[in-house]
């Protein structure tokens, strides 16, 4: 039987509890998940893409996970999944904002290559909040972020704030 190879893309910037939710939960479903590590510049990266996969790298291992991989690649996404040999897409779901978003792209992405899937995971009910984004605007204006990253995580995101300065009166 085939190797069944899952992609769970993002740009994991940076790497939230909720990601690693759906990271261990996807590695469950198929024998070899990638996590593919892109880039999306309207998302204004805090962290480069090479921070960023050395991030998912080390939270990955510290989950001691034996199937996973971190991949970077900035192309599109199916072209991507084709070139990893993955017949299926993981995508995690928070809301049902996050639905709509995923369901056209899923439509679209079945359009480009029906041979792959695209399986929805729904983010666990204590961690469907958190969205890297609202991470890095708590960290911006001094909140605490521990709640929704690793203590390791913590520590880079607080690092960067400070290179960079933070914004408001905390």
């Amino acid at each position: 039987m085939a190797e069944r190879i899952g992609v769970y893309p993002g740009t994991f910037d940076p790497i939230t509890l909720g990601h690693a939710d759906i990271i261990r939960r996807g590695a469950k479903l198929v024998d070899r998940l990638i996590i593919g590590v892109t880039t999306n510049i309207s998302k204004n990266p805090m962290f480069t893409p090479e921070e960023r996969m050395a991030m998912v790298r080390r939270e990955v291992d510290s989950m001691g996970i034996g199937n996973v991989d971190v991949v970077g690649f900035n192309a599109l996404l199916m072209k991507f999944a084709e070139r990893q040999g993955a017949t299926v897409i993981v995508r995690g779901l928070r809301a049902v904002a996050d639905f709509e978003y995923e369901y056209q792209m899923a439509g679209m992405n079945q359009q480009l290559n029906a041979g792959i899937e695209t399986v929805f995971l729904m983010a666990d009910v204590s961690l469907q909040p958190i969205a890297s984004k609202l991470v890095k605007e708590i960290a911006l204006f001094g909140g605490e972020i521990t709640p929704f990253v690793s203590h390791a995580v913590r520590d880079e995101v607080v690092a960067r704030v400070e290179l960079r300065g933070r914004l408001g009166d905390a």
